[in-house]
């Protein structure tokens, strides 16, 4: 029977309702495209839900757009929003606990400049030897290796100037007499000698012998050479068998005409009864396939380990290493890293950096005692660090000398005589005769195919080189013997040429 139909069911009422509960479904439609910027599962999952609705509702159907759709036409996505507030975040507190645990500096306090001047000085000795970790392994393997065995061995570390060789040399010496502590092992017996010291050659096997017989008297009838060879080729007594470390740094400068010096050093560590653990370091790369070709005949050729130049971000950290000790900040960032890239571009010499870095504070001072003297004109800037400025004029007073802009402007065949001079005096040989020079002079040009100039021609430009202040001539009867020296930084040569590919190449 149908129901009668009462004032409580008027279907106006009905009408209303479905209306409100479409408008409710709306509502929440419009919240629930909102979240459509989430991924797809989840904006699929938000549309099924939008789209189920009353059946009688009266309300405006809603365009329904694909997820793809939506993702793409937002630029960014809420998940990227809060991943960058929340950087912004995180940074600006990391910053403001270093400003605070940093005092302020003060380039007018002479004590706080002193410090940051000997935290950059060459003859200070860092702690830890830091991008060097991989080098200084593989030393310390070697050597560890000789002590366990008890055997002799030679090692040649080579490496362009500034790239920590020596630095690292000390480090693994104590980091080998701490080792054999722990182990029960004697401590070797250390010499090292910088061979630009000694008057002679042959002095390096008289420092050995002094260490080796320390007390005793030396026998007079032998060359230090002789009794070297005597003692270790015979048994040694138990209290006499500690390994010998030598360490021979600038070893380049033992080469002699026959090479005999370099040739004997070495032969020490084949003989039956040694105890010598060799090391060599020096800057030429081939120096033991160029004058030591008997040792590879011998099965005796010594193990070789590089230090190659740093690059831009070992310079950096190196710099932030010497620097972070202190309690306040003295350089800008950007400032040490432009002088990190140009460093590093120009030889990669980590002595260089220092300089230049201690150069730019120095014309810090010199601008804050020079505001000191003078009223200020304008407002003091509260935080007087070095900047970006300062060491840019330190860079071009370091590497744009005039006598790189002298280079610069030569003629090809000049450059090409600089490049050569440049290779020729790398080793210890500080001089050469122009017929030698010019042998190197013409390898070069046939390399590069390019026709060379002939040896009078040669001769007058280096006399041209000579009255410029880049070669230093003397005097001979005949120009094929007169001696040739390089007048100028070999630095100053190479970040003069790096810009050519040719010299560059040249140059390695």
């Amino acid at each position: 029977m149908p129901a009668i139909a009462g004032p409580s069911s008027s279907p106006q009422k009905h009408v209303v309702g479905s209306r409100s509960e479409s408008i409710g479904g709306v509502r929440s439609a419009e919240v629930n495209t909102s979240r459509k910027r989430k991924l797809r599962s989840d904006s699929a999952a938000e549309v099924s839900a939008t789209v189920v609705l009353p059946v009688n509702s009266i309300s405006t159907p809603m365009k329904w757009k694909s997820p793809r759709r939506c993702a793409v036409s937002i630029p960014k996505t809420s998940d990227e929003e809060i991943k960058e507030d929340s950087n912004e975040k995180l940074e600006n507190p990391v910053i403001s606990v270093c400003l605070e645990v940093k005092s302020k500096w003060n380039p007018k306090d002479d004590e706080q400049m002193k410090a940051v001047k000997e935290a950059l000085h060459v003859s200070k000795a860092p702690s830890t030897v830091v991008c060097r970790e991989d080098e200084q392994r593989r030393v310390f393997e070697f050597v560890k290796g000789c002590m366990e065995q008890k055997k002799a061995g030679s090692l040649y570390i080579c490496g362009c100037p500034g790239t920590g060789k020596s630095l690292s040399m000390e480090k693994v010496r104590l980091q080998a007499e701490e080792w054999a502590k722990q182990a029960g092992l004697h401590c070797p017996e250390t010499v090292s000698v910088n061979c630009t010291s000694l008057t002679k050659s042959t002095d390096i096997f008289s420092k050995i012998l002094g260490n080796y017989e320390s007390g005793k008297k030396a026998n007079g009838s032998f060359s230090p050479l002789q009794q070297l060879q005597r003692l270790f080729s015979q048994k040694q007594q138990q209290s006499r068998s500690k390994m010998m470390l030598i360490i021979a740094d600038e070893m380049d400068y033992l080469i002699t005409r026959d090479r005999g010096v370099l040739h004997e050093l070495f032969m020490l560590t084949t003989l039956p009864f040694s105890r010598c653990i060799l090391i060599g370091v020096a800057n030429a790369i081939d120096l033991a396939d160029r004058f030591l070709p008997k040792l590879k005949s011998l099965n005796c050729k010594p193990l070789v380990v590089t230090f190659r130049a740093y690059s831009k971000d070992q310079i950096l950290r190196i710099l932030q290493e010497r620097l972070v000790a202190l309690p306040f900040v003295a350089f800008q960032s950007n400032a040490l890293e432009i002088c990190a890239r140009k460093v590093s571009a120009a030889s990669g010499d980590m002595r260089k950096a220092l300089c230049v870095c201690r150069s730019a504070l120095e014309i810090l001072e010199i601008e804050v005692r020079g505001s000191i003297d003078q009223e200020p004109k304008g407002p003091v800037p509260e935080c007087q660090v070095v900047k970006m400025d300062h060491m840019i004029a330190a860079l071009s007073k370091t590497f744009k000398s005039p006598i790189v802009d002298t280079i610069q402007s030569l003629p090809q065949h000049q450059q090409i005589i600089v490049c050569s001079a440049a290779k020729a005096f790398r080793g210890s040989k500080k001089d050469r005769t122009i017929a030698e020079l010019n042998k190197l002079y013409l390898e070069i040009c046939k390399s590069s195919m390019i026709t060379p100039a002939g040896i009078t021609e040669f001769s007058n430009m280096c006399t041209v080189l000579n009255d410029q202040g880049i070669l230093k001539l003397s005097h001979a009867r005949d120009d094929k013997l007169k001696r040739v020296s390089l007048r100028v930084d070999e630095a100053d040569i190479t970040f003069a040429l790096k810009e050519i590919r040719f010299f560059r190449n040249c140059l390695l």
